[in-house]
């Protein structure tokens, strides 16, 4: 049996974001992931084993800053035990079980070179749209149509990662509807999130269930 889920809003006012340091993605993983008990060990890191922690940057400025997280675990109520505010509840398992839903994500486009196994970014609007559908069809659990498949921003972040290294990630904010066709595959996208570059707020599936009622 899965374990719950739990949605939660993390809250950072003027004093947080300069106390935290929140100027760039790193920043912002790193406030997220201390929010949470670190249940892996170096071995399954190295592995790549989920985090239970997918996360999505709402947006903000100076003064204020939202962070949507899901997690197979409680975070904190605040960031250090004094900056911030983390409102959590736990998912219904219902939410899961719908067949057709409407989404927005946030993912990082790329393919691997199957001859450099270097990670090559999708460009163009028309391009992430087929990346997507294709990920879909093949890893995600859902199916997904190009005229209800929107790309929105795409943008190019570059930032320090934990050692000082050049981080370079491309983002594309994408919504549409979905239709689920394999419901195992479709829960561990939603628990796990979609794609790379989850640990700097990548692949976190938004899901609203869509009613068969025409006059819903």
């Amino acid at each position: 049996m899965d374990s719950p889920l739990y949605a939660s809003m993390l809250r950072l006012d003027r004093t947080a974001i300069k106390a935290l340091k929140i100027t760039d993605p790193y920043s912002i993983h790193r406030t997220v992931y201390s929010l949470f008990q670190d249940v892996r060990s170096e071995g399954e890191k190295n592995k790549s084993k989920s985090s239970g922690i997918v996360y999505n940057d709402e947006g903000g400025n100076f003064q204020s800053r939202k962070i949507l997280m899901i997690s197979d675990r409680m975070p904190a109520s605040c960031v250090n035990g004094q900056y911030g505010e983390v409102e959590t509840k736990k998912i219904n398992s219902s939410l899961l079980k719908y067949e057709n839903y409407r989404f927005k994500t946030t993912v990082n486009p790329c393919r691997r070179n199957n001859k450099t196994r270097q990670l090559i970014p999708v460009k163009g609007r028309e391009n992430i749209a087929q990346w997507f559908i294709e990920r879909s069809n093949q890893s995600w659990g859902f199916d997904c149509e190009t005229p209800r498949l929107q790309v929105n921003d795409v943008e190019v972040l570059r930032f320090k990662g934990k050692n000082r290294q050049l981080v370079t990630i491309v983002q594309a904010a994408i919504e549409g509807e979905l239709k689920v066709t394999d419901r195992d595959a479709f829960i561990r996208s939603f628990r796990q999130g979609i794609g790379r570059a989850r640990s700097f707020g990548c692949g976190l599936l938004q899901i609203v269930p869509l009613s068969h009622n025409p006059l819903y």
